[in-house]
């Protein structure tokens, strides 16, 4: 009887599974395709909107009666009361809408002033794709339409203002103190690992 012939892994199968299996598992770590799927809203109110104070039940109502008839005239020596002066609010310094690039994206950008005198920028009603490893800058390119104005926001001065919080929503993004804002004038949703522009806004001043 013949002997029956046994199967053998060769060394260069072994070899390119390894590479496969590792090309695969990196591909997917890098390219992360399941974000296109996976939407991220978040809602943030703008900082220092003031909100107008609920009245007190132990304020007196105009038309609680009075044992004392009121008088024609004030006493002696009183001032009339004034009514107090609300604080100042947040102030948009400029604002623009949203454009698309490498991915549709609508919604507008503001630059504000807070009452504490920081500044934040403000996406409000965003509306992009999820992606890897995507930020909001601040930069001083200018914002082109259609596949030119996709990799430009990295050939000038840019800051950035941290990693995008959500791709749909209203948030808020602080400016650092030391920055120059008359410096720059566009905001782009910046994909860092391929540098590439989701969609950008350019800042018209207010």
């Amino acid at each position: 009887m013949g002997r029956a012939r046994r199967s053998r892994v060769r060394p260069w199968m072994v070899a390119v599974l390894t590479v496969v299996v590792v090309g695969a598992g990196f591909g997917l770590y890098w390219f992360q395709p399941w974000k296109l799927w996976q939407d991220t809203t978040v809602q943030e109110a703008l900082p220092g909107t003031v909100v107008n104070p609920t009245p007190s039940a132990e304020t007196p109502s105009a038309e609680t009666p009075s044992d004392e008839a009121p008088s024609d005239e004030a006493p002696s020596g009183a001032s009339s009361p004034s009514a107090p002066e609300a604080p100042a609010g947040p102030t948009t310094l400029a604002s623009g809408e949203l454009i698309s690039h490498e991915h549709t994206t609508s919604g507008s950008v503001k630059l504000v002033r807070l009452p504490d005198g920081g500044h934040v920028v403000r996406l409000e009603n965003l509306d992009t794709s999820n992606g890897p490893d995507l930020r909001v800058w601040l930069t001083d390119a200018p914002v082109k339409e259609g596949r030119a104005g996709w990799g430009v926001f990295d050939d000038g001065k840019y800051v950035s203002l941290g990693k995008l919080k959500g791709n749909k929503g209203s948030q808020n993004y602080t400016v650092p103190a030391d920055v120059d804002l008359a410096r720059y004038s566009s905001i782009s949703i910046w994909c860092d690992r391929f540098n590439v522009s989701f969609g950008a806004a350019e800042l018209a001043r207010a």
